[in-house]
């Protein structure tokens, strides 16, 4: 990690890490994204593509709002004529596709450092996955217990979560909200809370670009933050 970005990233005096879970704390994003694939296939290819297409460009999205655009939007143009799953389908399709590679897929080096690191800090996630798939899968994998503020996800949006929050008192400033999509930084934002873009896993095309522009410290992985 470059000197600059370091000193903009404040380990010590944080109270709050929130953490985006796919891309930044499980390799999960590309998995994510065949399972869309897999879901949406009865429709064939140029709708399966148009949705592979949406969800990348809005990462951190829930899958209920994607299906939805998908059946409302996305099918009636690229597939008029064809009859396929609805959404409890769709859905039931893609947790079967996603839920193996979740248990398997690549956990973020350095949590145990950094948990370290940052005794005073509470940790959370704020995911677009749903939610009790991820305390299922967290629970599996002996990842829970880093966790130690909660972890949430869909069907609540992640403007809705954070909101609520921090009217709760859950999340304390200074508060650090790593994510790798641009709903990410912008939830952020709207929650007045500082931004760092984990790019290792990322499948924001333009993250990096929009957040050097920006001034937004980049990490590659949850282990750079460590690095002086």
């Amino acid at each position: 990690m470059r000197k600059d970005a370091r000193r903009m990233i404040d380990l010590v005096r944080a109270q709050t890490l929130i953490f985006d879970c796919d891309g930044v704390v499980l390799d999960s994003n590309r998995l994510k994204t065949e399972a869309f694939r897999t879901a949406a296939l009865p429709y064939g290819d140029a709708a399966t593509d148009a949705l592979v297409s949406y969800h990348v460009a809005n990462g951190g999205v829930s899958r209920y709002v994607k299906f939805s655009y998908f059946l409302e939007h996305i099918a009636p143009e690229h597939a008029p004529e064809t009859t396929g799953p609805g959404l409890e389908a769709l859905l039931a399709a893609y947790a079967e596709a996603v839920r193996a590679g979740l248990l398997s897929c690549t956990v973020a080096d350095g949590l145990d450092e950094l948990r370290a690191a940052t005794p005073r800090a509470r940790w959370m996630i704020v995911s677009g996955g749903d939610q009790s798939e991820l305390r299922e899968i967290f629970a599996t994998r002996r990842l829970d217990g880093y966790f130690d503020a909660g972890i949430f996800g869909s069907p609540d949006t992640k403007d809705e979560i954070l909101a609520r929050e921090l009217a709760t008192g859950t999340i304390r400033h200074p508060a650090l909200f790593l994510g790798d999509s641009r709903l990410d930084r912008d939830a952020a934002v709207r929650a007045d809370l500082d931004f760092v873009f984990v790019t290792k896993w990322s499948e924001w095309v333009e993250g990096a670009a929009v957040a050097k522009n920006a001034g937004i410290p980049m990490v590659g992985c949850l282990s750079d933050m460590l690095e002086d």
